[in-house]
């Protein structure tokens, strides 16, 4: 309550002095942002219910500030093609960028990256933490950045032991349990640490500050401590229907692979642990960004800082008998994103500074880099895919006839509307569903009599052309079977 209070005064001053932003160097400019990145994190968070048991009270204390878009989705259900669209405003039917193991700076060489924008209009572009995916860093984007240009994480505790904890051979990081590490040995912990002290110096440019948080992301290592929130004995299950795959396309079935981590999972007795180990990463990286968060209200950047926080897709855990994300279903692309604008910047809002909003629209992680442009007044980039949202932030409640789109492979996209969710595998079969009737997506209704226009108008909202496939790194990141079983294209260079 008191924080709640100290921004309504803050922005009542703000708009006293004028409404205008105060910039970093106490003259009236740009605004701030903190750009912050959670991973593999789905709808699990309090002001979305998306488990009953979650606990994200830092989220959903930074959502009832600003408005939670609870119909986003991502550009793609992998981290690295996910995160090089959004980064550059290139989906990945243009870029060729469609799985993890494919360098996107290579494949992009000339594109021109959000911070990379704003560090064209004057400001400092600083961060750590996991904002590109792993292997493909992009030292370009940064002018500091921690713990260097080259590397994006810190490095933490390591779990020195030998077998899994679940039992389950053979699983690489498919892991979860307790480890006796102390918060401040985790990389997390070390990430917003250093975000913090930044938020406590003195910046004479305006910055933009990116926050990238690793957890929830496999393994679901945590402090014994946030384990302990959720008792084995009281942990509730997905919702899953027995034969939900029967009416799902070959295509659909070969990506939900469900003679692979859900048969372990089952056969080992390990669903409930995997539940725990997943909610316990969560209520993990809500604490990261809660301590972030903290900084920002208390520094002297929290009236004319702008804060999106996103994730770079949704998880499955068990629902259609899939596991992680590599799917066209609601579970694994939908994503929270979540936007706090101050006061100052009420009339780029048209409508006002919404407090506490739910926007209900289909919107893309695509449309973050078009919507940071407006609010700080940079040069719009006609080439950036997606639509800004700063109409939707002032008024959350407008209706409109906006999708996203999300591609997994060349050839395989899902189109989500307010309503309804429309699959198109390049292997062919389609799917559809009412997710106002069938949020589970358990009845397939392609094909079905009634829906015929429906699925004729998302599916004149699918991409006219498509890149070939990007060349895949056979250094790093390696995995056949994605490579075999996701894309429809030969292995060439993506468009630039």
């Amino acid at each position: 309550m008191r924080s709640e209070m100290r921004w309504m005064l803050v922005w009542v001053a703000v708009m006293l002095t004028g409404g205008g932003v105060w910039g970093a160097d106490g003259k009236k400019g740009k605004p701030n942002v903190l750009f912050i990145a959670v991973d593999d994190l789905n709808d699990w968070i309090g002001v979305l219910g998306g488990h009953p048991q979650t606990l994200t009270p830092n989220i959903d204390r930074l959502a009832k500030r600003g408005v939670i878009f609870t119909n986003a989705h991502c550009a793609a259900p992998a981290c690295n093609p996910s995160r090089a669209a959004l980064m550059t405003g290139v989906p990945p039917y243009r870029s060729g960028v469609y799985l993890n193991p494919q360098p996107w700076r290579a494949a992009m060489p000339k594109a021109v990256t959000i911070p990379q924008h704003f560090r064209a209009h004057g400001y400092k572009a600083i961060g750590s933490g996991k904002i590109y995916h792993g292997a493909y860093p992009d030292a370009a984007s940064w002018n500091r950045y921690f713990p260097s240009l080259k590397r994006q994480s810190p490095g933490g505790y390591a779990v020195k032991k030998k077998k899994p904890f679940n039992g389950i051979a053979r699983t690489r990081h498919f892991d979860w349990g307790p480890t006796e590490a102390k918060t401040e040995e985790m990389s997390d912990a070390k990430v917003a640490e250093w975000v913090v002290n930044e938020l406590g110096k003195d910046h004479k440019k305006p910055f933009f500050l990116a926050c990238g948080i690793y957890r929830p992301h496999l393994p679901w290592y945590a402090p014994k401590a946030y384990f302990d929130k959720f008792p084995l004995s009281s942990i509730r299950l997905p919702k899953v229907l027995k034969g939900d795959l029967g009416d799902v396309p070959a295509a659909g079935r070969k990506m939900a692979k469900p003679g692979g981590d859900h048969a372990k999972v089952v056969k080992h007795g390990q669903w409930k642990r995997a539940v725990q180990g997943y909610l316990a990463s969560i209520h993990f990286a809500d604490a990261m960004v809660g301590r972030v968060l903290k900084a920002l209200e208390g520094s002297k950047y929290a009236e004319n800082t702008i804060v999106v926080l996103w994730t770079d897709h949704g998880w499955h855990l068990g629902e259609k008998e899939h596991w992680r994300k590599f799917a066209l279903w609601e579970r694994a692309t939908k994503t929270p994103m979540v936007w706090v604008v101050p006061k100052g910047l009420s009339a780029a809002l048209k409508g006002g500074t919404v407090v506490g909003g739910k926007c209900g629209e289909a919107v893309s992680l695509m449309d973050i880099y078009p919507t940071l442009i407006e609010l700080c007044g940079l040069k719009k980039r006609g080439n950036i895919a997606g639509e800004s949202l700063v109409g939707l932030l002032g008024e959350p409640t407008k209706r409109t006839d906006r999708v996203a789109i999300t591609t997994h492979g060349k050839g395989n996209h899902a189109v989500r509307d307010r309503r309804y969710r429309y699959i198109r595998y390049a292997g062919g079969g389609s799917e559809l569903y009412d997710l106002d009737k069938d949020p589970n997506e358990w009845v397939n209704l392609s094909g079905k009599k009634g829906y015929g226009e429906i699925e004729k108008r998302l599916r004149g909202r699918l991409p006219k052309a498509e890149a070939e496939n990007a060349a895949f790194d056979r250094g790093k990141n390696r995995n056949k079977s994605k490579r075999k079983g996701s894309g429809n294209g030969k292995k060439k260079g993506g468009v630039k």
